[in-house]
């Protein structure tokens, strides 16, 4: 690639901060960092929060590139050599002091660390006419500030954003047109035991994962898909009443999104399932009733661990006394609710929860002490995982060991953070990633089951 043709990128420090390595992901254009953007790095490595790591890594990182390079080299720009694969690239990285631009050529006069970022930029603009300049930040006021400062090129760091629209999100289902095998009609069938395998061309069916499930609108049949080989798609016949007939604990599906939801929970050979879907469509009571069943009647694992991470979406309420579990059962209330409404007509509700806790050895942790840890044979339960990053979701699911099953559930449209959005939840990441994995099944649970009042507020409000 020409000189003329690469692309002259200015980094915010939020980039830095949300990938770390991301100066690697430009490939072959060139790669300007303002003073600006080290010396915030500077004031926040030290601070007592994640975002300080990856603060250290960053700066790292930077060092790494310009160990050898003379103060000139700084300035003019140095080739990025991608440390993973050894590989060079034509692109050069450099540092830019932005403290003293020539007089006349800054924007804005306040000497803000966002400003001064923009105000380069802009001089780069100007005084760069051959290269296309473009601002780089994850932060949405700083881009409108720079495309209303006059900058033309502004954009988002998105190379860990699978999908650009949530509805191109995987379902985890496919449903069919009319009958199924009205669409399919002949094909070659295989029994197991109980098991009935269906064999069809991969092309009346395009676009399917695996353990995806298929359904038909004349609710007729319901399978799921287990493999593709040779141009063959494999499908599991489950039947459509089997799954509605599905139960946990005493829960029963009240529709075929709970009961794909069941049968993924009640399988042990699927190691994780991903559970989407609004508010009141029933994520936390089918996995709470899957755990209880597969821990105590099943004894297939041995302990059930639920965590969530602690976001506040009002004012804080202060410090919270107690253990780490005592601390956590705030957060945690839509799961002992659960337990109430699973247990609420025993004689003894009180008794009966202290006993199901005790049998099924249910603890409550929190994710900021999920690293270095290794869960085996248990029951994992990640409630709210719309608020989590892809890098923290890693962070527990790396944590799984043998024999362990663990269930990801949340929903899209009640992100608490001010960083993510729908496309770039970890959750989001996860379902695209996973979708092909035979270890793991994703749905989408459709429809609002816990009252009319909340169905009304969901479709609505």
């Amino acid at each position: 690639m020409d000189c003329d043709e690469r692309k002259l990128f200015v980094l915010d420090t939020n980039v830095l901060l949300h990938e770390p390595l991301s100066i690697y992901s430009f490939q072959e254009h060139d790669i300007v960092i303002p003073m600006t953007v080290l010396e915030e790095l500077d004031n926040i490595k030290d601070r007592q929060k994640d975002v300080s790591r990856e603060a250290r890594v960053a700066i790292r990182t930077l060092e790494d590139v310009f160990r050898d390079a003379t103060p000139e080299q700084i300035t003019s720009g140095i080739c990025l050599t991608e440390k993973t694969s050894g590989a060079s690239c034509c692109g050069l990285i450099s540092i830019f002091s932005d403290h003293h631009l020539p007089g006349g050529e800054e924007v804005f006069t306040s000497k803000e660390a966002d400003n001064r970022i923009i105000n380069l930029a802009l001089y780069l603009q100007k005084v760069r006419k051959d290269r296309e300049v473009v601002l780089v930040t994850k932060d949405i006021n700083m881009r409108l500030k720079a495309k209303g400062a006059g900058l033309e090129k502004v954009e988002d760091y998105r190379t860990d954003q699978l999908i650009d629209d949530i509805r191109l999100l995987a379902k985890g289902f496919q449903k069919i047109d009319g009958a199924f095998w009205d669409k399919v009609g002949q094909c070659e069938t295989v029994s197991y035991g109980r098991d009935v395998n269906h064999q069809i061309d991969e092309t009346i069916l395009p676009g399917t994962h695996v353990n995806q499930y298929l359904i038909d609108e004349a609710q007729t049949f319901a399978g799921r898909v287990q493999k593709h080989e040779d141009g063959k798609l494999f499908i599991k016949d489950i039947g459509y009443d089997r799954l509605m007939n599905r139960h946990a604990w005493g829960v029963h599906p009240k529709n075929i999104y709970q009961g794909m939801a069941l049968d993924a929970l009640l399988d042990p050979t699927i190691d994780l399932v991903i559970l989407t879907g609004p508010a009141g469509c029933g994520k936390t009571l089918l996995a709470v009733a899957a755990a209880l069943e597969l821990v105590i009647e099943r004894g297939i694992y041995e302990r059930i661990i639920v965590t969530r991470n602690t976001p506040e979406i009002a004012e804080s309420i202060g410090f919270l006394p107690g253990t780490e579990e005592e601390k956590m059962l705030p957060w945690l209330a839509a799961v002992t609710d659960t337990l109430e409404v699973l247990h609420k007509h025993d004689e003894s509700r009180e008794t009966s929860l202290q006993y199901i806790m005790e049998k099924a050895n249910i603890q409550f942790k929190s994710v900021n002490f999920m690293r270095g840890r290794s869960f085996q044979n248990t029951f994992v339960l990640l409630d709210e995982c719309q608020n989590l990053t892809a890098s923290q979701l890693k962070t527990i699911i790396t944590r799984c060991g043998e024999g362990t099953k663990i269930v990801c559930s949340g929903n899209l449209a009640q992100i608490d953070s001010n960083y993510l959005t729908p496309v770039t939840s970890g959750l989001t990441y996860i379902v695209e990633r996973f979708k092909d994995f035979e270890g793991s099944a994703n749905i989408f649970l459709n429809g609002v089951v816990r009252s009319r009042l909340a169905s009304f507020a969901e479709e609505n409000l």
